[in-house]
């Protein structure tokens, strides 16, 4: 299927790009044919043959040479050199892993990689009172950050700078704000002492814990801090995708997170936990779950969030969430009946994807409906700053061409 000598399959092999069991018989080994068939798309692309260079599109081989980030199959996402989930486990602050992947801290000193920055903006920059008067009552998070974003971009005339030192400051301001935003359209009463509070807080992770109201002190924090690093990129997803598409037109920091915040906003990407969210509520006690699930696998219906497509061992990211919230809640009614469906879903061999695992953690903390995807895209906007800028050095216009297929 290769053309390869066998040395080179071994090789192959060894770095992780074709996956291989033992076979039947002596030292026989089986390899999977999903992976040869994207080693032999990533060829045929690079040799330019357009319908497999179309289909490498469709969680292909990335098609952008990056610095950033890579994913690894057992460890999850590395930023820079370093493991996201050794970065939580040490409970590196959200900030010190910003500065990591916008190339702003050598990575040897990623512990300390804040340090010197401002990361606190003197006021939120819009009255809140124009902002909860432009949203519906009640509005999920997400929502709530699509607006704020491009508001604070109009109020921001210098915006249009590309290089670094331009760039970085905005982003740490645009970060703290938008933390602070997720209160919109969730507190009705006290909102404006929420986002201040948010903003006054010592840290992104303890901002987000004050907007959303998060139980647990401490603790909580410290969870939404692990969260948030676990989450802060995942190499050329659609949203970062979409950011550096725009950052390559060169699109200003607030429009490129903008654009990226649309792309999450779509039901195939930001959506899954959302769905998740209304699973365990349909559940409702931990009993039901094994049955709900058997239900939906014999009328054919899908439990989203489980069994990531590059993780086929389980996703770390979502299994160290769902254990941090069985830490913080374990006697939680919502709590275990998260768990019990991810109890069920481990029986069928779907591992809990880090969707999952933001859902679990929310209910833990006692957040409101809509809070995990708006964590996701907190987490995330740290490595949608860092594609941007990536972007901007490379100086070169994202255009694919498209193959076209004629008029019937």
């Amino acid at each position: 299927m290769l053309d390869i000598k066998l040395a080179t399959l071994y090789a192959y092999t060894s770095r992780g790009f074709i996956h291989s069991v033992p076979g039947e018989r002596g030292r026989a080994r089986l390899y999977r044919r999903h992976d040869l068939e994207r080693m032999r798309a990533r060829r045929d692309a690079r040799a330019g043959h357009a319908p497999v260079a179309a289909a490498a599109l469709r969680f292909g081989e990335p098609v952008l040479d990056s610095s950033i980030s890579m994913i690894s199959r057992e460890k999850g996402p590395i930023y820079r050199g370093h493991s996201a989930a050794e970065l939580a486990a040490r409970d590196t602050p959200f900030e010190a892993v910003a500065e990591l992947l916008w190339g702003a801290a050598a990575p040897g000193s990623v512990a300390s990689a804040g340090a010197g920055h401002v990361w606190d903006p003197p006021q939120f920059g819009v009255p809140i009172s124009t902002l909860k008067s432009l949203l519906p009552e009640k509005s999920p998070p997400l929502t709530a950050l699509s607006l704020v974003v491009p508001l604070l971009a109009s109020r921001d005339p210098g915006r249009f700078a590309e290089r670094p030192e331009a760039v970085l400051p905005r982003a740490r301001a645009l970060i703290r704000r938008m933390a602070a935003g997720l209160a919109l359209g969730l507190a009705a009463d006290g909102l404006e002492e929420a986002m201040s509070a948010a903003l006054r807080a010592r840290s992104v992770a303890a901002a987000v814990a004050a907007a959303l109201g998060a139980a647990a002190g401490e603790r909580g924090v410290a969870a939404l801090n692990r969260a948030l690093v676990l989450g802060a990129d995942h190499e050329l997803n659609a949203s970062t995708f979409a950011a550096r598409v725009a950052a390559s037109a060169g699109t200003d920091i607030y429009g490129c997170v903008a654009a990226a915040l649309a792309t999450l906003s779509g039901p195939r990407h930001g959506g899954a936990s959302d769905r998740i969210e209304a699973l365990v509520a349909e559940i409702g006690q931990p009993e039901v779950a094994e049955h709900v699930v058997h239900e939906r696998q014999r009328r054919g219906e899908a439990v989203e969030g489980f069994t990531h497509p590059l993780y086929p061992a389980g996703d770390p990211r979502g299994a160290m969430l769902v254990e941090l919230a069985r830490e913080l809640a374990p006697d939680s009614g919502p709590v275990r009946t998260c768990l019990a469906l991810v109890d069920a879903m481990e029986c069928s061999g779907g591992a809990a994807t880090i969707d999952v695992g933001l859902v679990a953690l929310g209910l833990a903390l006692g957040l409101p409906r809509g809070a995990a995807v708006g964590i996701f895209a907190m987490a995330r906007s740290v490595g949608w700053v860092a594609h941007a800028l990536e972007q901007y050095e490379a100086g070169y216009l994202l255009r694919p061409r498209a193959r076209y297929l004629g008029v019937d």
